[in-house]
């Protein structure tokens, strides 16, 4: 087979895979506090006889850290966070982390985010306040007060930059090293009554599926031509023998 083609369909694999996440961006994209994923591509150099093929890989996901914008609400239980931190929740699969700060109170006094899992503090430790004292006042730093008492305080998480994440099958994301509390709130804290928005711009988006299409006709054509030439060899070769 020529090289042309082996070069060819490892390039729509690639667009497939970047197809993909551009699907999944924007039906996203009003989910609150969703990071798009973003696909890093490489190219791959492969030696045939004399001459250097570059092929294209399939390129490594990583979610984006990109803040979204803020969205006032006034709901007292809705938070943002500015900064580089993150929400802890506790799942059946064990902690994850979020930038959706769309919280609920239970009867119980159980602070859980909209997916139905306890919100935790700075300790890993769930989060319960008094469900009849009413609508609770949250600062800067996550700290929590009902009637002018102190009821427990919101956990602010940092993920280390070099940690890759990967999606938690019960909602949030899970990194592959330790978060570690934030104790300094100078650059980093809570917004009560604002919720954060999809870091997805979706003329962006709209914009890498309009190339990838074009990449991927122009790949076909690719095809089509390496084709074409071959069987005119072959169609050459058999004549002449």
């Amino acid at each position: 087979m020529q090289s042309g083609l082996y070069v060819a369909l490892s390039a729509q694999v690639a667009l497939r895979k970047r197809l993909d996440t551009i699907a999944n961006n924007v039906a996203n994209m009003n989910t609150a506090g969703f990071r798009a994923d973003e696909v890093k591509f490489q190219a791959l150099v492969d030696r045939a006889g004399n001459d250097r093929v570059a092929f294209a890989s399939t390129g490594s996901d990583y979610i984006s850290r990109r803040s979204g914008g803020l969205t006032r609400t006034d709901n007292p239980l809705d938070v943002a966070i500015q900064g580089d931190a993150w929400f802890a929740i506790k799942t059946p699969g064990g902690n994850a982390y979020t930038r959706d700060g769309r919280l609920r109170l239970l009867e119980t006094g159980t602070l859980q985010n909209v997916d139905g899992h306890p919100v935790l503090d700075a300790g890993g430790t769930p989060i319960v306040l008094d469900p009849a004292a009413g609508a609770p006042s949250i600062s800067s730093d996550g700290m929590i007060t009902q009637n002018g008492l102190q009821a427990g305080a919101i956990g602010l998480f940092r993920i280390d930059p070099g940690a890759k994440l990967a999606r938690s099958n019960f909602g949030g994301l899970v990194p592959d090293k330790p978060a570690t509390p934030v104790l300094d709130f100078v650059s980093t804290g809570v917004v009560q009554g604002f919720v954060e928005n999809a870091n997805v711009n979706p003329v962006m988006e709209m914009t890498k599926l309009i190339m990838v299409s074009h990449a991927f006709d122009s790949v076909s054509t690719m095809i089509q031509s390496s084709e074409s030439s071959l069987q005119d060899a072959i169609k050459t070769l058999g004549g002449s023998s």
